[in-house]
């Protein structure tokens, strides 16, 4: 056999070779008028229609959806991107309660952090009230200078007079300051009432009595995770 043979059946080998990787790529499908095509390259007549990719020994290899326009696109993208923030809100919430069942691994614990809660704006609250109280004490002894113009009201110093003043509006500062600790008592109770019932459900799962009457204990440091 020379060169020239030789080369000729190199080259029809190599095309026998490549043959089978041109026949593997199959799609059929069924057009609009019910006809059912066949080719080796993804079907324009079908495009508005699933097509399937076969193998070459006739099984589903893939499936091709429809080219969508320009809405369907912009409202699957819309659908995936609402998907996937429901996805990301469901994750954040799961985190949280986990962290709230490990800074709250039983009903004692939590009761314990309200009481401390409230305690620390009674406290406040009270400081407040023991300032009201001084603010008093230095208007009687305003008062008392007072008495010394109670004749004539036009001699009274202006500086007593801004005494006056800023005696007044320390004591509404103070009662205002005092309401709204009153209303801080409030927002701190709403909180502890909110995550209880959270809590409730979480301890449930936990296998925590949700109404332990404090009875466990408030210093248990190791964290509970819900039963799968």
């Amino acid at each position: 056999m020379n060169y020239r043979s030789i080369a000729v059946v190199a080259i029809s080998w190599g095309l026998l070779a490549s043959a089978p990787a041109f026949a593997q790529r199959i799609f059929t499908c069924v057009d609009a008028n019910g006809r059912k095509l066949t080719s080796d390259r993804p079907i324009a007549e079908c495009s508005d229609r699933d097509q399937k990719e076969l193998t070459t020994t006739g099984t589903v290899k893939r499936i091709l959806k429809p080219v969508m326009t320009a809405q369907e696109q912009r409202d699957f993208d819309a659908k995936k991107k609402a998907e996937a923030e429901e996805k990301s809100r469901q994750d954040e919430e799961k985190r949280k309660d986990r962290a709230l069942l490990t800074r709250y691994p039983s009903r004692a614990v939590h009761d314990k952090e309200r009481a401390e809660a409230l305690a620390q704006v009674d406290e406040v609250m009270k400081a407040a009230t023991r300032r009201v109280g001084e603010l008093a004490d230095q208007r009687k002894q305003i008062n008392q200078e007072l008495e010394f113009y109670k004749k004539d009201p036009k001699k009274i110093p202006f500086a007593l007079k801004r005494q006056v003043d800023d005696n007044d509006n320390s004591v509404e500062v103070q009662k205002r300051f005092i309401l709204s600790q009153e209303d801080e008592k409030k927002r701190v109770n709403k909180r502890f009432d909110e995550e209880l019932v959270k809590l409730k459900s979480l301890w449930t799962l936990a296998g925590v009595p949700a109404d332990d009457g404090g009875k466990a204990s408030a210093s248990n440091s190791t964290p509970l995770k819900p039963k799968k």
